[in-house]
């Protein structure tokens, strides 16, 4: 019976992710490149087991931007079991992202504006229903953080 389960047990893997630590801080981050776009926290892609199938490794990018562990469970799911629909949903959010720094940075280098004026300028032209819409509050927090990290880089 023992030889039995063996032979169809998924074999694990220590998560590339967080490394097996059970949660991805900013080295992870740094490393695969998620600064802004990730914060510390448990990890998602192993749900802080340390360990995944070799079928998940397979299925979804370790980088994958869009799985997070503040998205809801079925959400999780449904890009480790490859949904197309939501595997979409995560490119889009990636590339909102991408734009979004691009715009603040663009905003922040060539017009000289601060944190709360870029966000103004957004949210004038944001959809209030868009797929990624953002609160004022937390759009100026992450405006700061991008023009932190520019700043640091022109230094």
């Amino acid at each position: 019976m023992m030889l039995f389960k063996s032979l169809f047990k998924k074999s694990t893997l220590e998560c590339p992710r967080c490394l097996g630590t059970t949660f991805v801080d900013w080295d992870d981050i740094h490393r695969l490149q998620r600064v802004l776009k990730w914060a510390p926290g448990p990890c998602a892609y192993c749900l802080g087991t340390g360990t995944v199938t070799r079928e998940m490794i397979e299925k979804v990018p370790v980088d994958y931007t869009y799985l997070t562990i503040d998205l809801p469970e079925s959400e999780m799911d449904k890009i480790k079991e490859g949904d197309e629909e939501i595997l979409e949903k995560g490119r889009i959010h990636e590339l909102f992202l991408d734009n979004l720094i691009k715009y603040v940075e663009d905003q922040y280098l060539k017009n000289k504006m601060d944190a709360e004026s870029i966000a103004n300028l957004y949210l004038t032209t944001e959809d209030e229903t868009a797929l990624f819409s953002l609160e004022r509050e937390n759009l100026i927090q992450y405006i700061e953080k991008i023009i932190e990290l520019k700043k640091t880089e022109l230094n």
